[in-house]
């Protein structure tokens, strides 16, 4: 099941629960697997295809595309399924309790998968074939963006996140934090010059601020 384009110009964040809620996220996750085999058995028809850049199997730049897409189609499932299952918190507990461990698990995530993606996309060549794969994909940013909207927008609903909080908005702004620090996780280390991942996870969600204020 392909997951829908959302222009979010246009998006209801009201109606997508409704209209663009994810299916069974079994089955949502098994797509998502099939389609990165489908990624890869595109890069490597385009490489074969590519007079100029062959990419020769064994070789190191070939070795690490070939890591990266393992590793794609082993974490990227478990992690739709993570942001697929918060549709079975709505009502429950705090929202901001429900969030804290999808930044931490979506930190871990980008975490790996960016340590795998620098060795693997040093050629223009590859970077260009990976950006035509998920051009067709259906597992671009809105297959990650999709389900945390959802599960926003029903919480709101629901009175559970405050009326003026924008739900694609504040799923954006979640993902992007646990992006971003991964991205320089992966490039400084854990050190001390950055927070713990556990500690990151607690900024972001608090800061989103979604929950109503207590008068």
């Amino acid at each position: 099941m392909a997951t829908p384009y959302i222009d979010p110009y246009q998006i209801d964040p009201y109606q997508l629960d409704r209209h663009q809620r994810p299916g069974d996220p079994h089955r949502n996750a098994q797509d998502a697997r099939r389609r990165v085999l489908e990624v890869a058995a595109f890069m490597k028809r385009e490489e074969a295809d590519d007079a100029a850049h062959p990419r020769s199997r064994g070789t190191a730049s070939g070795h690490a595309v070939d890591m990266f897409l393992a590793l794609l189609q082993d974490r990227l499932p478990v992690w739709l399924r993570i942001l697929d299952d918060l549709m079975y918190l709505v009502g429950k507990g705090k929202v901001s309790e429900n969030l804290l461990p999808i930044a931490r698990a979506g930190i871990d995530y980008y975490c790996e998968v960016q340590s795998a993606a620098l060795p693997a996309f040093t050629s223009p060549s590859v970077t260009v074939h990976f950006r035509e794969a998920m051009r067709d994909s259906d597992i671009g940013p809105m297959s990650e963006i999709v389900p945390l909207t959802a599960y926003l927008a029903a919480e709101q609903r629901a009175g559970r996140v405050s009326p003026g909080v924008v739900p694609l908005a504040s799923a954006r702004l979640l993902l992007a934090g646990c992006f971003s620090h991964a991205y320089y996780e992966t490039l400084l280390g854990s050190g001390d010059l950055l927070p713990s991942r556990d500690e990151v996870a607690e900024e972001i969600v608090r800061e989103l601020r979604l929950e109503p204020q207590q008068a």
